[in-house]
C-alpha cells in the first residue's frame, strides 16, 4: 500500500511539474509577441528615418521627413498594438470568419457578401485623391512591415491569439483600410432596422393611431400621415408571419441591434463663452465596448503640423483630435441614409424583377465562402438597381415581404466611389474651421456631424451623403417601399450646402447629443429617427448654468450622470402614489413598495454606481413598459429592449388617447395607468428580489450596471475570461450625458455594452492643456501591462495629457523606435 502511495504521489507531482512546464511554456509563446517599443528595425518601403516616441500612457508620438513615412510608421504602431483587431476587421468585412469560427458566423459572412462591401472598398481606391493613395499605400507598407519583422524574429505570430487561429496572415493592402471604414459605416448605421420594426408594428397593431406613440416622432412640427402597411402591400396581413432566425446575432456581428448603432456627445464654446477667452471642444464617439476598445491614440507629425487624437486600427486618419490651430469631433447624424425596397419578382422568370420601365434582370454572380469543418457554400448574390438583395433572416425582413417579392436596400454605404477617406484626411491637414468644412464635402459616409472649433470659430457641419427623395414618395422612407414605383426612388443626393451647418452661434455655444438638429419638412427633413431626445436636455441646462466654461466644466459635462428621464418620467408615473395609505407591515408588497418610493421620492435623479435608487428607477420603467405593450404586440415587444420615455410620457399625459396602452385588451376589466404604475412598481421590486434581495437601501446600482469590455473572440472561454475580460462598476445610464447604454436582454439587462470609448476635451487657450483617454489600453496584448492599464482612469472619469510637445513625450517614454530604411 505504500508503494502504491508512494508512485501516486510521484505521478501526481509530475502531473503538477508538467502542468507548470506547459504553463510556462505557453506563457512563452504569448509573451513572445509583446511588442519592444525600445529599438531600431530596418524595414523596407520607408523613404527615411521614422521616430517612434511611446509617452508614458504608451501613445506613440510619430515624426518622420514625410507625411508618407509618418502614415508608415501609423501602420506599423497599429500592428504592434492591435494585430489580431485589424485581422479580424477585415476578416469581417471581406465575409471571412467562417473560415475560423465554422457555422457560427456564416450568417454574418452572407449578408457581408450580400453587401459586397469588400468589393465596393476595392473600387474606390481609384477614386481617392493622390495624398490619400499614398498615405494608404504607406500605410500599408508600415503594417508588411511589422509582419516581417514577426516572421524574422519568430515573434509569436504577432498575437496571442494567433496561436488558436493558425491561418497565414495575409500582406495589408490599401483595400482593407477603406473596407474597415465601411466595416464602421455598417455599425453606425440604424435606419433599415428601424423600417422594418416600424412596419411591423403596424401590422401588429389594431388601432394604427398608436403607432405614433409605441415609435414616436421627436418633438416638433408634425408630418403627413402616413398610409399602413397592408396599404401599401396587400398580400401581407397582421397573421401572415411567424418569427424568423436572424443569422446574424454573434459578438462578431457588426450590424448592431436596434438602439445601438452609434451615438456620441460634442459640444463647443467660442471665446467668449470660454473663461481662458480660447475655443473649447468636448468629443466622446459611442461605440460598443470591447477589450481591447475600438479606439487607439496616437500623435502624427504631418508636414502641416502635429496632429493627436483617437484612431481606429486599420485606417490611417485620426478621427477625432486636434492640432495647434483646429479641433473636430464625430457625432453620428442619424441622417436617413438607408431605404428599404420591397422588388416584385416576374411571376414568368425570377431571375427578373418589376422596375418602373418593365421587368430587368438581376445583376447576379456567385460567391464561395469557406466553412471550418465542413465543405464550402456558394452564395447567389444579387443587385436591383435599388441596392443589393438582403436575406429574409437580416432584421426579419422576411416578416414584411409578401409573397412573391424580396428585399432590397439602397444604402449610401453602398457606394464605390467612396471618398470619405480622402475628406477626413484633408480635414486633419486644415486650420481653420472655413477649410475644415470645405474638405469635408468629398465625405461620402457613415453621415456625421462635424464638431469644429479653430482659434476663434465654432461650427457644426453634417458631412456625408444625404439621398435626395421625391416629395412623392409613399412612404417618405419611413417604412419598406415599392421598388417599382418611380417616385419611391433616390434620385441622387441632395447638394453639400444644404446639409445642416451652424458656425459662430450668437450664443457662443453649440453641441450635439444625437438629438434632432433641424425641423425640415420632407423631403428636405435630414431624420424622422434621431439618437436622443433627453440628454440634450440635460446638456442644455448644463451649458446655461453658467456664463463662461473651462475644460474642467466640459470635462464635467462629459462625466454628468444625472438622468433627465428620471426627473421628468418619476413625477408622472408615481403622481398618485408617493406617499398613499398607512405605513404598511413589514415584508408585506405594500410596505416593499413605500419604502422603493420613499427612496426615489428623496433622489435627485442622479444615476450613480454607489445608489440604490437608479437600479429601482430602471427596474420600474422596464416594467412598466414591458406591461404597457406586451398585451398589443405579443411576441414583438421582445425586440422594444429599451425604455422609449416619449413613449412613457405620451401614456401618461394621454396625448392623442395614448393612455389606451394602459388597459389590458385580453382582461374584463379597464385598468387606469395609475394601477400600471403600481403593478410595475411590483413586478419591478420582485425582480430586485430574487436577483439582489429585498434590502432596498444597499443595492449599488454599479453591481448591476457593469461595463463589460469584453473580448470578441475569448471573452467567453473559461478560464481565459478572467484574463481578457475587463469588467467595471460605472456610473449613467441609457441616458445620461456619462452614457453607458444597458444591454436591454436577460440575463444582465443593466449591463452596460456600449457609450463612450474615447474621450477628449480640448482648449486652446492652452492647446497642450487638453486631455483625453480610452476605456481600455492602447495594446490589443492580454499580457502587457498597457492592455487595461487607461480603463481604471476612464471609469473614474480621469484623463491623459494630449500634448504636441515632444519633450514632454521623451521626458517619461515607454520606449523610442526608430525605423531605419532598409538599403
Amino acid at each position: 500500500m505504500t508503494v502504491v502511495f508512494k508512485w501516486l504521489l510521484r505521478l501526481a507531482g509530475g502531473l503538477v511539474a508538467l502542468a507548470v512546464v506547459a504553463g510556462f511554456g505557453v506563457y512563452y509563446l504569448a509573451s513572445r509577441s509583446l511588442p519592444d517599443y525600445d529599438q531600431s528595425v530596418q524595414v523596407s518601403g520607408l523613404a527615411g528615418e521614422t521616430e517612434i516616441i511611446r509617452d508614458s500612457s504608451n501613445v506613440p508620438h510619430i515624426f518622420a521627413g514625410a507625411d508618407d513615412d509618418v502614415y508608415f510608421g501609423l501602420g506599423f504602431v497599429h500592428a504592434q498594438d492591435r494585430l489580431w483587431q485589424m485581422t479580424m476587421m477585415r476578416r469581417t468585412a471581406q465575409g471571412r470568419l467562417s473560415e475560423l469560427f465554422g457555422e457560427t458566423t456564416l450568417g454574418i459572412d452572407t449578408f457581408v457578401r450580400r453587401l459586397d462591401i469588400y468589393r465596393l472598398a476595392q473600387s474606390s481606391l481609384e477614386a481617392q485623391d493622390d495624398y490619400a493613395k499614398r498615405a494608404l499605400s504607406a500605410y500599408s507598407a508600415g503594417v508588411n512591415a511589422r509582419l516581417a519583422q514577426i516572421n524574422a524574429d519568430a515573434l509569436g505570430r504577432g498575437a496571442p491569439e494567433m496561436f488558436l487561429f493558425k491561418t497565414p496572415i495575409a500582406p495589408w493592402r490599401p483595400t482593407d483600410s477603406l473596407a474597415i471604414i465601411k466595416l464602421m459605416g455598417l455599425q453606425l448605421s440604424g435606419h433599415l432596422e428601424e423600417e422594418v420594426l416600424r412596419a411591423r408594428t403596424s401590422l401588429s397593431l389594431e388601432d394604427q393611431a398608436r403607432l405614433s406613440d409605441i415609435l414616436p416622432d421627436h418633438p416638433g412640427a408634425g408630418i403627413a400621415v402616413l398610409p399602413e402597411y397592408t396599404e401599401l402591400f396587400p398580400t401581407i396581413t397582421p397573421h401572415s408571419y411567424a418569427a424568423l432566425p436572424s443569422g446574424t446575432k454573434h459578438r462578431l456581428s457588426p450590424f448592431p441591434a436596434r438602439g445601438f448603432a452609434g451615438a456620441s456627445n460634442a459640444w463647443a464654446a467660442a471665446p467668449n463663452r470660454s473663461a481662458s477667452g480660447g475655443t473649447l471642444l468636448a468629443n466622446d464617439p459611442h461605440l460598443g465596448f470591447a477589450a481591447p476598445s475600438i479606439w487607439y491614440l496616437a500623435r502624427l507629425e504631418l508636414q502641416t503640423g502635429g496632429v493627436i487624437g483617437g484612431t481606429i486600427p486599420g485606417m490611417p486618419v485620426v478621427l477625432t483630435g486636434r492640432s495647434a490651430r483646429l479641433g473636430w469631433g464625430l457625432t453620428t447624424a442619424y441622417v436617413d441614409d438607408q431605404d428599404v425596397y420591397i422588388e416584385q419578382l416576374n411571376p414568368d422568370n425570377p431571375t427578373q424583377y418589376r422596375t418602373p420601365d418593365g421587368f430587368a434582370s438581376f445583376e447576379s454572380r456567385a460567391s464561395i465562402i469557406n466553412v471550418k469543418d465542413r465543405d464550402p457554400i456558394t452564395v447567389q448574390l444579387s443587385w436591383t438597381e435599388n441596392g443589393p438583395v438582403l436575406p429574409p433572416s437580416q432584421y426579419s425582413l422576411g416578416l414584411v415581404t409578401p409573397p412573391g417579392h424580396v428585399a432590397a436596400v439602397n444604402w449610401t454605404v453602398l457606394s464605390g466611389q467612396d471618398t470619405s477617406l480622402s475628406a477626413a484626411l484633408r480635414i486633419t491637414r486644415t486650420s481653420s474651421v472655413a477649410d475644415a468644412i470645405a474638405a469635408a464635402e468629398d465625405y461620402v459616409a457613415p453621415a456625421q456631424n462635424l464638431t469644429l472649433v479653430d482659434l476663434e470659430t465654432i461650427a457644426m457641419k453634417t458631412i456625408g451623403h444625404v439621398p435626395r427623395r421625391d416629395a412623392r414618395h409613399q412612404s417618405q422612407g419611413r417604412i419598406p417601399s415599392a421598388g417599382w414605383i418611380k417616385e419611391n426612388r433616390w434620385d441622387g443626393r441632395m447638394p453639400y450646402v444644404s446639409n445642416p451647418e451652424f458656425v459662430s452661434p450668437v450664443s457662443g455655444i453649440l453641441g450635439n447629443t444625437n438629438n434632432k438638429t433641424v425641423e425640415r419638412p420632407f423631403p428636405n427633413h435630414v431624420s424622422f429617427v434621431w439618437g436622443d431626445s433627453q440628454r440634450v436636455r440635460r446638456w442644455q441646462g448644463l451649458m446655461q448654468s453658467r456664463e463662461v466654461h473651462t475644460r474642467d466644466s466640459f470635462m464635467g459635462a462629459q462625466l454628468d450622470t444625472v438622468s433627465f428621464t428620471a426627473r421628468s418620467l418619476l413625477p408622472l408615473i408615481g403622481a398618485d402614489l408617493w406617499f398613499t395609505g398607512e405605513a404598511a407591515p413589514d415584508g408585506t408588497p405594500e410596505r416593499k413598495r413605500q419604502i422603493a418610493l420613499n427612496l426615489l421620492a428623496g433622489w435627485n435623479g442622479e444615476m450613480d454606481e454607489h445608489l440604490p435608487e437608479p437600479l429601482l428607477y430602471a427596474t420600474w420603467l422596464r416594467a412598466l413598459q414591458e406591461r404597457l405593450i406586451r398585451d398589443d404586440l405579443g411576441p414583438l415587444a421582445d425586440e422594444y429592449t429599451h425604455v422609449e420615455p416619449l413613449f412613457i410620457e405620451r401614456v401618461f399625459r394621454n396625448i392623442d388617447g395614448a393612455s389606451a396602452w394602459c388597459d389590458v385588451r385580453q382582461s374584463a376589466p379597464q385598468e387606469t395607468c395609475q394601477e400600471m404604475a403600481r403593478f410595475a412598481l411590483d413586478d419591478a421590486l420582485l425582480w430586485i428580489e430574487e436577483r439582489w434581495g429585498d434590502n432596498f437601501e444597499t443595492l449599488r446600482w454599479g453591481d448591476a450596471h457593469q461595463a463589460t469590455h469584453d473580448h470578441p473572440v475569448l471573452g467567453e472561454v473559461p478560464g481565459l475570461r478572467a484574463i481578457v475580460n475587463i469588467r467595471q462598476s460605472t456610473s449613467g445610464g441609457d441616458n445620461t450625458l456619462l452614457r453607458g447604454l444597458t444591454k436591454g436582454t436577460d440575463p444582465n439587462p443593466y449591463h452596460s455594452v456600449h457609450g463612450a470609448g474615447y474621450r477628449g476635451v480640448y482648449d486652446f487657450a492652452d492647446p497642450d492643456s487638453s486631455v483625453f483617454v480610452i476605456s481600455t489600453g492602447q495594446s490589443g496584448h492580454m499580457l502587457s501591462r498597457h492592455y487595461d492599464d487607461m480603463a481604471q482612469l476612464w471609469r473614474r472619469g480621469e484623463y491623459v495629457p494630449m500634448s504636441l510637445d515632444v519633450e514632454l513625450a521623451r521626458a517619461a517614454s515607454v520606449g523610442t523606435t526608430r525605423l531605419i530604411p532598409q538599403r
